[in-house]
């Protein structure tokens, strides 16, 4: 799929994204903005999993909708202990 700037898209297996709007292609990738609110990037090599949708079927996420943060797991750190003393 050629994708452009501006053209509307829905992914064949997840469909629960909904539709999705490009907002850039380049470097290998696509980022595509889904209707579920969430901005993905899309590797070149998987635009085969992207399918031409209707335009009115994007629904741009609201505006006042909470912004979500992808949030790291963070490690706990684990103090050793010296052994009983001898």
């Amino acid at each position: 799929m050629n994708l452009k700037r501006g053209i509307v898209v829905s992914h064949m297996s997840m469909s629960e994204w909904g539709a999705g709007m490009v907002v850039a292609v380049g470097d290998g990738r696509a980022t595509i903005q889904f209707s579920d609110g969430i901005v993905r990037k899309i590797a070149a090599s998987h635009y085969s999993t992207l399918q031409p949708a209707d335009a009115t079927s994007y629904l741009p996420p609201a505006e006042n909708a909470p912004e979500i943060k992808k949030v790291r797991a963070v490690r706990k750190s684990v103090k050793k202990t010296k052994g009983p003393a001898e």
